[in-house]
């Protein structure tokens, strides 16, 4: 019963979030009102505080939860694992977990990129988020690769890598690439940033 009230709390989530994304995209962010999000989400105002604080929290609506998905997972470091291997599982996994299905959901990629770099409180945020998360993974290498890895270099490795990727993806997705062609900038992108690292002697590309 547990598990079937969770499913539903995160269907309700998602909703809320597609629902907002579909208005600030359609309407702009601060033209929409939270009624109105939950109007759409079928749900009531009091549901959308339930989930969420504010209209900028709807944004970001999964960067927590991807991201202690990252650090388990580098906290879980095979046995053998180079760091070039960690950080392409580590990136394979980001990408996937965007998926629905099969199928890349370039639609509201799009659409979310577009918002939060039309208003500044979500740039602002979403750089933030950024930050933080690039330098939690890195203390999380240093503790996976002890004594292999300090913290300069682990943040070095991580800012390379998941800047060039998120770069290529932003790219791409402004010049209106199918999702084929994103995950090929993301492959691309992956592999001169592991070739840069690679010259490092640091990380085996």
């Amino acid at each position: 019963m547990s598990g079937l009230r969770e499913r539903k709390k995160q269907r309700t989530r998602r909703a809320l979030a597609d629902a907002a994304i579909r208005l600030f995209a359609e309407r702009g962010y601060e033209e929409t009102t939270i009624a109105e999000i939950a109007a759409e989400a079928e749900v009531s105002t009091r549901t959308f505080f339930g989930y969420f604080a504010s209209k900028e929290d709807v944004i970001f609506h999964d960067s927590a939860g991807r991201m202690e998905e990252l650090l388990a997972m580098v906290a879980d470091r095979r046995p053998g694992e180079t760091l070039a291997d960690l950080l392409v599982r580590v990136l394979r996994h980001g990408l996937e977990s965007t998926a629905d299905g099969d199928s890349f959901s370039l639609t509201e990629a799009k659409a979310r990129m577009d918002v939060i770099m039309s208003v500044p409180a979500l740039q602002a945020r979403g750089l933030r988020l950024l930050f933080d998360s690039q330098m939690r993974l890195a203390g999380a290498l240093c503790d996976a690769f002890a004594g292999e890895l300090d913290l300069v270099e682990a943040a070095a490795a991580v800012g390379s890598l998941v800047g060039a990727v998120k770069l290529a993806t932003m790219a791409s997705l402004t010049r209106g690439d199918t999702g084929e062609q994103v995950r090929e900038a993301m492959t691309v992108a992956t592999e001169l940033a592991l070739r840069g690292l690679g010259a490092s002697g640091k990380i085996s590309a």
